[in-house]
Formats: C-alpha cells, structure tokens, sequence
C-alpha cells in the first residue's frame, strides 16, 4: 500500500512547483501595481499626454506696499482649481516684497516701516496648501524691472514661472488652462514649437507696431499666438527665458538700448526708461521671432484681471481691465486647445505670420504660391552661397517696401529652417529636385541653383505669375522704378551684372520656358557643372533666350565695390537705380560699409531689422 500512495506524491511535485511559481509571479505583481499606483497617484492625466515628466510651477508674485491689491491677488490664487497636481506639493508661491526707497519723502519713513510690516504679517500669515511658500524681502528698493528680471532663473527645463504683480486677480480657470498649455504645447512633441516663449491670461488690447491693424481675433478663436509679452499674468518657459536674461546681460552691460523703431515701446522707455523691463524683452522677442500663447474671449473676458492700481504704470487707479471668468462664463470644452498648426500667429503690427511653409516638391510649391504672390508676381531669392547678414538686410528691405511675395529657394541650413520658423516660404532645393528627378542628385550647388530656379520659373508661368529671380548678391531697394521699367514690350528682363531676371507672365513665355527653354537650361547645366552660383544662371538663360531668337532687355541697376580694387560707389541712387548689387569676391564688410554710407543697412548687431515697419495698405487689406 506504501508503493501506492509513493507514486501519485511524486507526480504531484511539479504540479504543486508550478501553481506556487505562478503564485509569487501573480503576488509579485500586484505588489508592483500597488507601489506603481502610489508612486504616481495623481499624474493619471500626464500619461495621456505621451508620458510627460511631472514639472514644477513657479507662482511669483511682485509687490511692493499695495496691501489691499497684494491681498486680493493671493486670495484669487489660493481659491484656484489645481485638480490632482496641487497634491503633489509642485505648484510652489514665491512673493518678492520691494523695499521702499530711502531717498524719496512722499512718506514719512515710520509710515513705509508699517506698510510694509503689515504686508510682511500678512504674507507671513497667508496659508498656501499646494506646494512651498517663500517669502522674499528686499532691502533696497529694486523696481519693477528687477523684480521681474531677478525672479527667476529655472533650475531645470521642467520648471515654469507664472509671474503676477499684485494688482492681479486670477480666474479659478486660471492654472487647468496653463497645465493644458505646457502639456500640450510644450510637451507634445507633435505640437511643440521652440518659437513660442509662454502664455499670457490677460486680454489682448495692444498692437505697439505704430500704424498696425486692428486687433481684430474671431469670435470663434479661443486661441492664438502673438509676439507681444503680457505682464498682467504671463506664463514663461524655462529655455527662452534663460536666453533673454543672457542676451539682457550682455547688451546692458555693453551700454545698448532697447530701442526699436516704429514701436510705441520707444516712447515708454523715453519716458519711463529702467524702471520698465518690457522694452527689453520686446527687442529680444523682435531679434529672435519668437511668439506668446494668447487667449481670446467674448465679452472682454480674460482668466486674469489687472485692476490696474496706481503705481508705477498708473498714476491713479484706473480700474479691472476686463471681466473675470468664471466656470459659467464659459463652455465646458474651453480646455480642448486646438493643434499647433491651426492657430494663427500675428505679429507686433498684428499682421499674420504663416510658419514653417517648406516646399519639398511641385505640388506643394503649387499650394504654396498662390498665397505668396502679389498682383501676380513672385520674387525667386536663392540662398546659395549666402551671407547671412545681407539676407537679413534684404528682409528688412522686403518689410520697409511692403514686399511680402518673396519666397527662397536653397540648401538645407541653419539659416534655411530659421527664415521658415519666422514666416518666410522656402524651397528646400535638395529635396525639390530629387523629387523632380526621380532619384538622389549628386550636383553641385550652382547646378542644382539653376535647375531648382528653372523649375520654379515654369511653374510660376503655368500659374499666370511673373517672375523676378534674385541673386544673394542684390538688394531691392525701390520696387517702384522696377516696375516701371517692365512693360508688355518685352518677356525676359535681365541686370546680368547683378544677377536679376525677370520672366514675364504670357502664353508665348510659357510655352517657350516649357517646351525649350527648360530642357535646355536642364542639359546645359548638368553637362557643365562647373556654373558659378547665381550669375551664371542668368547668363544661360539670356544666352539661350537670344539664341532662340527672342529680344531681352537689360535693365540698368546699380553696382558698389564691384571689385577689391575699386570701393568707391559707381552710380548713385538719385538715378533711380531700383536694385543695389556687388561682385561675391568683395569682402563682406567692404560691402557692409558701403551699404552704411547709403543708409540701406537696416539691421543691428543680433542682424535683426532696427524698427518694425506696419503698413496701412496691408491694414486695409486683412480688414477687409
């Protein structure tokens, strides 16, 4: 009987090793998903935005000696929503309290000692249950621009700074928008941009480019983005913040001044002069394109409120700017922020700015450029073997004329993808043509200058647009005496010293540039590889237009330092010379001198434009 019951026990072993294995794997388990849930209880939400870090939210209030405003602004903030994050003790108060100035008598000083020891009381008293409250007593009187300019430096680019000065009153909608923001513009990849600085709550109302376009937003639009920082509740992001207060540094401490021209912000630093800190950051956002997060709400609504109290912006209270909103104020579904690319992005004179249009085939360069052209032309700028700064001249050029048509065409660069980010049209020539030709081209750049030029020319003809092709070695100074000099007279213009063609818009053109002309510049330029960039293009078109038998007239411009031997300037401008040209084999700044001495060097040291320029013909024309 022994024998019997031996047997079936052996057998049992396995079986029993088996159900205790996966007992401790099933034991092992719940134990990870218990310590997992703890571990992350409340970032339940940030998985449905792609796994984003939890970050840390920085409330800095400025104040000085308003006890009533400082008041009102706490307590709008602690009444705030912060859902789930509040508990995760991030969401940290850090009041700046200014000390008052010794050197001024409008208060006796036993007077200022006790303002600001009721504020100190106060602050000292206030409770703050979401994260860490500090409290930072000045023993000088700093100013509003130090307070602002010294609140911060983020400790990490998971670190954001919603700063509020103290005549601020918040929504309790104020934090679930900003929490939206970051998650979904800052941390999404699919709709991150690194032109965006932040976010502001208040009401837009300004446009500072002198002569700008209404501020006109639809009615449907909750969001937009715009270059204009917000002080009455600004949210900043730690990268671009980091870098103005670098380039603040350095242009301060090197003497330099804020100034931008055809801005209102001139007359307030006149006025005001270091006691603001705005004008410099509106010449840092101007130098670098970067743009503001806004929101738009009817009936004057904002998610902050500026009772603007008097002080240093307002001699005397002058009251809330706009309506608060509340949770009735507005739909449920304000929350659902819209793709980056649907929003609309404007400028300091509130005209739009279009982002990121890259053309990387025909097709596309077909949808692009009937929003590029203007009275049916196109202005073809290349980027091959471009210097930088004299492109950025001509775009201040391009703004002070008005001239908006213009799109480029060039290699992949650093350049390249920066004039895209700022809302100019590029062509990324090396995509473009291995697109066209069906296979990876090895060409050198003045081959694939030409074959990427020639391309553009034709579609711009089957579109019915002319087309004016210019060299990085031009500047267009007057359209006007350009325009006059073209008539139905002739099709092909060319200032073959300086690198310019103009191709009119006909059936005749059309069909020549496309049954012949084409082909030709296609065989001439892959058989000869040897073409210098840009000039030599325009010479093979002018030889083969004329070898077909078709007249071309020169159009006179205007040269400067055409060699190293001579800098003097040939011609001058009083002869109505609409374009200014140079040989490349001049040095960049012999050439930078001379367009100094004519006054058309419009940039500054960051090669950004000196003054924003806003035109009431473009005013009229988005109003309408």
């Amino acid at each position: 009987m022994a024998m019997v019951f031996a047997q079936p026990k052996k057998n049992l072993l396995p079986f029993i090793l088996f159900l205790f294995c996966i007992s401790v794997i099933i034991l092992l388990v719940l134990v990870s998903e218990t310590t997992h849930s703890i571990a992350e209880r409340g970032t339940t939400l940030r998985r449905s935005y792609g796994d984003a870090p939890p970050f840390t939210f920085l409330i800095k209030v400025l104040t000085f000696n308003r006890l009533h405003s400082l008041s009102r602004c706490l307590r709008s903030l602690a009444a705030a929503e912060y859902g789930v994050a509040g508990d995760t003790g991030r969401i940290h108060l850090h009041v700046y309290i200014d000390h008052f100035s010794l050197a001024r008598e409008d208060k006796s000083v036993e007077a200022n000692l006790k303002s600001a020891r009721e504020i100190l009381e106060f602050v000292d008293g206030f409770e703050w249950r979401f994260g860490e409250k500090s409290v930072h007593y000045r023993t000088d009187n700093a100013g509003l621009q130090r307070q602002w300019l010294e609140a911060w430096w983020p400790s990490s680019d998971h670190e954001f700074a919603f700063v509020v000065e103290d005549d601020l009153e918040v929504s309790p909608l104020y934090y679930g928008f900003l929490e939206r923001v970051i998650r979904d513009y800052y941390y999404d990849t699919s709709n991150f941009n690194p032109s965006i600085y932040g976010a502001s709550l208040q009401r837009p109302r300004l446009v500072p480019g002198k002569h700008g376009n209404k501020l006109y937003v639809d009615p449907k639009t909750n969001v937009f983005l715009y270059q204009l920082v917000g002080t009455w509740g600004q949210l900043l992001f730690p990268k671009p913040w980091k870098e103005f207060r670098l380039w603040y540094d350095e242009h301060k401490s090197n003497g330099k001044k804020p100034f931008l021209d055809g801005m209102v912000t001139n007359g307030w630093y006149k006025r005001i002069g270091e006691r603001i800190w705005t004008p410099w950051f509106i010449k840092f956002i101007q130098s670098r394109g970067y743009f503001n997060i806004y929101t738009h709400f009817p009936n004057d609504g904002a998610l902050s409120v500026s009772h603007r109290d008097a002080g240093v912006n307002y001699r005397k209270t002058a009251g809330a700017d706009s309506q608060l909103l509340n949770k009735s104020s507005i739909t449920s579904d304000f929350l659902k922020l819209q793709p980056l690319s649907n929003l609309k992005w404007y400028d300091y004179c509130f005209s739009e700015v279009v982002p990121c249009r890259v053309v990387r085939n025909l097709n596309e360069l077909g949808t692009i450029l009937p929003s590029v052209q203007r009275e049916k032309t196109i202005i073809l700028v290349s980027l091959f073997a471009a210097d930088k700064m004299f492109v950025r001249n001509l775009l201040c050029h391009f703004e002070k004329l008005n001239t908006q048509n213009h799109i480029f065409i060039g290699p992949s660069s650093e350049l390249f993808y920066d004039l895209s980010r700022r809302g100019h049209p590029v062509i990324d020539a090396d995509m473009f043509l291995d697109k066209l030709m069906k296979s990876k081209t090895s060409y050198p750049n003045s081959v694939k200058e030409a074959l990427g030029n020639a391309y553009v020319v034709k579609k711009c003809l089957e579109l019915g647009y002319s087309t004016w092709v210019f060299s990085s070695n031009a500047l267009l100074v007057d359209k006007g005496p350009l325009v006059r000099r073209i008539s139905s007279e002739y099709d092909f213009y060319v200032g073959e010293s300086s690198g310019i063609l103009v191709v009119q818009s006909s059936s005749a053109t059309q069909k020549l540039w496309s049954n012949e002309l084409l082909h030709s510049i296609i065989s001439s330029a892959t058989k000869n590889p040897s073409l210098k960039p840009s000039l030599d293009f325009i010479h093979l078109v002018k030889e083969l237009v004329e070898r077909k038998g078709k007249r071309i007239k020169n159009v006179e411009m205007m040269g400067i330092a055409e060699n190293t031997n001579d800098n003097s300037v040939n011609q001058s401008l009083g002869e109505g010379k609409p374009v200014v040209f140079w040989s490349p084999e001049v040095g960049s700044k012999i050439i930078r001198t001379k367009l100094a001495e004519l006054n058309l060097w419009l940039i500054d040291d960051d090669l950004s434009c000196k003054a924003v320029v806003c035109h009431q013909i473009r005013r009229l024309a988005r109003n309408s």
